[in-house]
């Protein structure tokens, strides 16, 4: 076992060692943290002082330690998974959450935080340090500070058993969908497919049957559940019997044997829902939406309903016209669940005569690097290049990358871990935080953000291809990223993303995919990896013609999620008779205009909601659309001229990007905008107006 001074967990400033990093570090180094953290917060606890030097930089200090040992350690758990550190991770997660409980239940420190919000000090403190103070007293009531006796040791009880079985439930569909194999022989099923997938699913096979062969040309190729796996197959295999079976497995994930979610979601359920009860609140939604920019379900039910209104029914026209086309393409039934995306496809491809195979060898990864590179150059007066010092990573695909200012000084860094790595790496694309501005043990300390996607990894000497839904992913974590480290905050609880309300987090992320359908920038984005050409004019053109295609479905789709969520998180029962699932087919019955299968399990894999942030936030994505829409609005009311969008983009910059967490989203949007947001660009933006 290693000691204190070389555990690389217990390294309290600059980069994580992920080179020396161990499973066998996770548990020791949890233990020494917590018990360092925990003799600070006794003394804090006796002498706390009614002044911010005296209790928010101790308690900033704490959080700061936490961090730079769990921070690497929850990264690695979705990023290198493995048996042992899942083990190490599950087994410290409970003391985590409890010196977690510790803190936000401490009342000398929640007496000593009402006191200096209560002194005359308090109105002279900026706007990001009175923020903090404020969220830190609502944060500790909803974490049952106020709570006594048996309530607050029932509620203790909850948040450890759902940090487990959250933890569970990600695990299980992790495993689940790793689990699933489909082994195509016939290339047959693969008429028209780009060479480029056969690549892809010729080396995953190669990858998972070491001992046999497999060629791009001749097979046997492995179809896996995972979305650069999964998504394509469906879009171009011509087997519709083979659709049918990728699809059903991929709906049913995590929804029986070894890895069934069922029990879990109920579990989830009713916990949450005591919970809420317990801090007095009638449903679990009331509990998310008081730290959240809608603050009411009134709110937020408007919203949902205002967007289904305006696209159910052009939904059903869109599905109605997809099922003409498919009859005419020769399908001799009913349209079903896994035509919809290979039917999709082809319509798009006759419609708009070109093909989503067709864009990818416009985009190999290093170009889109270095147009995305050269726009936020442009929009906010940075500059972003490949690191010369060598720094340790998780893996030899990772890259590392410094942001400088307009006068070339470092200000903030990252990590892009690009590619999916099937059976180690949760799917989905996420930013975290690495390290956060201000100031730690006398040291200046710079925002570092983790980007990760799950594009198409490369193939022998050919670079990673990035279909164009992988270029706008790429462009939506870098919106995050932005936020995190362009920000001029110093105070850690509302830095960068820090201390933003959930629903409004999600606004420079959506606003930067607003880019990728801009000429000059896809020119930038574009190398054909055989000709070097940048994209044709007429391929620009058909793509921003089909921006809008199948809008409402995509619009309804997320609508179903969002008003599933909010019905399970605020108005059901776990105990009744009506099942979860119920739920998400009266409402997808309502919004939707396709039906989801009898046996689809959809539930069973949402971690949004179930093991993620989102739980009774999932319309965060449609809210901060709004708020995105609208701010990508005024560029195009101002001028997409290089010059207009750098002035523009510079007020971007010094509100939305700049001022974190320290105001009120609302407060931050009316500063760029000049006026709060409005639902209709949004509309706009969609054709559905």
């Amino acid at each position: 076992m290693r000691n204190y001074m070389t555990n690389p967990l217990l390294q309290n400033y600059g980069l994580p060692h992920f080179d020396r990093i161990q499973a066998s570090d996770v548990q020791p180094a949890v233990d020494a943290v917590l018990a360092e953290c925990e003799s600070i917060l006794q003394k804090l606890e006796k002498n706390p002082g009614s002044t911010w030097e005296s209790l928010l930089v101790p308690l900033e200090e704490i959080r700061r330690k936490i961090h730079s040992t769990w921070g690497p350690t929850q990264h690695l758990i979705g990023v290198k998974n493995s048996p042992a550190l899942r083990e190490a991770y599950q087994a410290s997660m409970p003391k985590m959450v409890e010196f977690s409980l510790r803190m936000s239940q401490s009342k000398p420190i929640f007496d000593a935080l009402k006191k200096i919000r209560a002194s005359s000090d308090y109105d002279a403190y900026p706007a990001a340090k009175k923020r903090v103070i404020d969220s830190s007293i609502l944060s500790a009531r909803l974490s049952g500070i106020e709570l006594e006796g048996k309530a607050q040791e029932r509620f203790n009880q909850i948040s450890q058993e759902m940090s487990q079985i959250q933890t569970t439930f990600s695990n299980n569909v992790l495993d689940s969908t790793k689990e699933f194999e489909l082994v195509v022989h016939d290339k047959k099923a693969f008429d028209g497919v780009g060479e480029s997938y056969l690549e892809m699913w010729s080396a995953g096979y190669q990858a998972r049957h070491p001992d046999s062969t497999s060629t791009p040309g001749s097979g046997p190729w492995s179809i896996t559940l995972d979305m650069p796996s999964y998504l394509p197959f469906m879009k171009y295999s011509t087997d519709g019997s083979l659709r049918e079976t990728v699809y059903r497995a991929y709906v049913t994930r995590a929804s029986n044997g070894n890895f069934d979610n069922n029990p879990n979601i109920y579990k989830i359920l009713s916990l949450r829902h005591e919970l809420a009860q317990l801090l007095g609140y009638k449903s679990f939604a009331e509990v998310s939406l008081a730290t959240k920019m809608a603050g009411t379900y009134a709110a937020v039910d408007k919203l949902l309903t205002d967007l289904a209104s305006s696209s159910t029914h052009k939904a059903h026209e869109e599905l109605k016209d997809l099922g003409a086309f498919a009859a005419k393409s020769g399908l001799k039934r009913s349209l079903e669940n896994w035509d919809v995306p290979y039917y999709l496809e082809k319509m798009r491809q006759e419609k708009f005569d070109f093909s989503a195979d067709e864009l990818r060898p416009y985009f190999p990864l290093p170009r889109v690097l270095d147009g995305l590179f050269q726009l936020v150059g442009t929009l906010f007066g940075i500059k972003v290049v490949e690191s010369k010092v060598p720094v340790q990573k998780w893996n030899d695909d990772v890259l590392y990358f410094d942001v400088l200012s307009d006068k070339s000084e470092k200000i903030a860094g990252f990590y892009l871990d690009p590619y999916a790595r099937p059976g180690e790496k949760r799917g989905g694309a996420w930013m975290d935080t690495c390290l956060d501005r201000g100031h730690f043990q006398g040291q200046r300390v710079y925002p570092i953000a983790y980007l990760v996607c799950n594009g198409t990894p490369p193939v022998g000497d050919t670079p990673s291809l990035l279909s164009f839904e992988e270029v706008e992913t790429l462009f939506h974590e870098f919106g995050h990223g932005l936020q995190h480290m362009l920000t001029q905050i110093d105070v850690l609880e509302a830095s960068g993303i820090n201390g933003i309300e959930w629903d409004a987090v999600e606004l420079p992320s959506q606003f930067m995919e607003n880019w990728c359908y801009q000429k000059n920038v896809i020119k930038s984005l574009t190398k054909h990896i055989k000709t070097g050409e940048s994209l044709p004019d007429e391929l620009f053109e058909k793509i921003n013609k089909a921006k809008t295609f199948n809008a409402a479905n995509q619009m309804v789709r997320q609508l179903n999620f969002a008003m599933t969520d909010m019905e399970l998180h605020h108005r059901f029962d776990p105990q009744s008779s009506e099942k979860a699932e119920d739920i998400h087919r009266r409402i997808a019955k309502k919004v939707s205009a396709m039906q989801p299968l009898a046996d689809d399990r959809f539930l069973c894999s949402f971690e949004h909601i179930f093991s993620g942030g989102y739980s009774a936030g999932y319309y965060s994505y449609k809210w901060a659309e709004v708020l995105s829409a609208d701010a990508f609005g005024r560029f195009e009311e101002e001028g997409l001229d290089e010059q207009n969008i750098a002035r523009v983009g510079a007020s971007f910059r010094d509100t939305v990007l700049a001022l974190g967490g320290s105001q009120h989203p609302m407060e931050v949007f009316v500063k760029f905008r000049g006026r709060k947001p409005d639902p209709q660009t949004l509309l706009k933006h969609n054709d559905l107006m």
